[in-house]
């Protein structure tokens, strides 16, 4: 008998970028680390809809043959799989976790009370804020502890930091290109200060996987945009640091309110890059106004600009960088899987 069944989205044999693969794939790697490859049992549930009675069977089996069942739905298959699972297990008696990707459950359940009631019978939910976790308190769900995001990579040490900035100040996003993420808003804001000092002060970067839907759209954008933005393409998650590393500031525009601890955050922590960032509802557990970063009024276009224009304050930025690798511990592998592996029997 495995020790562990995990499901969640490894994505098969093609390689994506978001943040619900990444978290499931760390998740999995951090458990592998710790337990070896005999005590794990995977199930991916990418494409399971075109397979749904193969899916079926392998969930089957794995409740049967684990003692621990952890699963890690996203917003569209939180309402299929853990009824699925919580149906099953009623041959099993398996202990059932589900570790939340992102932080929008507490809004999502509000108007789902059925769904609601099934979530409360899961043995844990394990969620990546306190905040998250006081709200669903406040929806009676007891059972929740946090499990901070992270990731399997090692901060830079202080004298690995890239202090070596001059005009222009290089800037990235790194994140899904999509509306959403605050794209634009990045571009806007570079465009009014260089134009407002009349020469090129920062350049901007843009790195991520372009959503389908949005491709239209910001390819018109980027081919009439200045020079100095560029896109960039996508970067391996294994190099997001050799790659921040070289970068000035990291820009997190983001407009999802519901943001939980992104992974390009940690990312940029890592490499001692400060980060610009919206004031989203849990972004305190992360980022520390003027410790690590800046935070803006959320979906404040004059905000952002007035604090990217702080940070031509090179000194004040050198101040941050070593900041952010100290911050970066909080988020180590090691020490954040241990309220999930606590949890775990057998």
């Amino acid at each position: 008998m495995h020790k562990i069944t995990i499901c969640g989205h490894f994505g098969g044999n093609e390689k994506f970028l978001d943040g619900q693969t990444i978290k499931t794939k760390n998740i999995y790697l951090a458990l592998l680390e710790k337990y070896g490859e005999k005590e794990i049992n995977r199930i991916d549930t990418y494409h399971w809809k075109k397979q749904p009675i193969i899916f079926l069977k392998r969930c089957l089996k794995g409740i049967k043959e684990s003692k621990n069942i952890i699963i890690l739905p996203a917003q569209n298959g939180v309402r299929v799989f853990i009824p699925l699972f919580l149906l099953i297990n009623k041959l099993y008696k398996r202990r059932i976790f589900y570790i939340l990707i992102g932080g929008w459950l507490p809004e999502f359940l509000e108007n789902r009370k059925g769904l609601l009631e099934k979530v409360k019978k899961l043995d844990k939910v394990f969620v990546e804020t306190n905040k998250m976790k006081r709200q669903l308190a406040n929806l009676e769900i007891k059972n929740v502890e946090i499990l901070v995001n992270f990731k399997n990579i090692t901060p830079l040490k202080e004298e690995e930091l890239n202090f070596n900035h001059s005009k222009p100040y290089k800037l990235c996003t790194f994140s899904r290109v999509i509306q959403e993420k605050g794209i634009e808003d990045a571009i806007q804001v570079v465009k009014n200060i260089n134009e407002e000092f009349n020469e090129m002060v920062y350049k901007l970067d843009i790195y991520g996987p372009i959503d389908e839907k949005y491709k239209e759209r910001f390819t018109k954008i980027i081919n009439n945009t200045p020079e100095y933005i560029q896109y960039k393409g996508c970067i391996d998650s294994e190099k997001s640091v050799n790659t921040l590393k070289n970068y000035y500031l990291l820009l997190f525009p983001t407009k999802f309110k519901t943001e939980g601890i992104p992974g390009t955050i940690i990312d940029a922590l890592s490499a001692g890059v400060p980060i610009v960032a919206s004031r989203w509802d849990n972004v305190d557990e992360i980022i520390i106004d003027g410790i690590n970063g800046l935070i803006y009024e959320f979906n404040n276009l004059a905000d952002f600009y007035a604090k990217l224009k702080t940070m031509l304050n090179c000194q004040k930025v050198f101040i941050i960088k070593k900041n952010c690798v100290e911050c970066a511990k909080n988020f180590d592998s090691n020490v954040a899987i241990e309220p999930l592996t606590n949890a775990l029997i057998g």
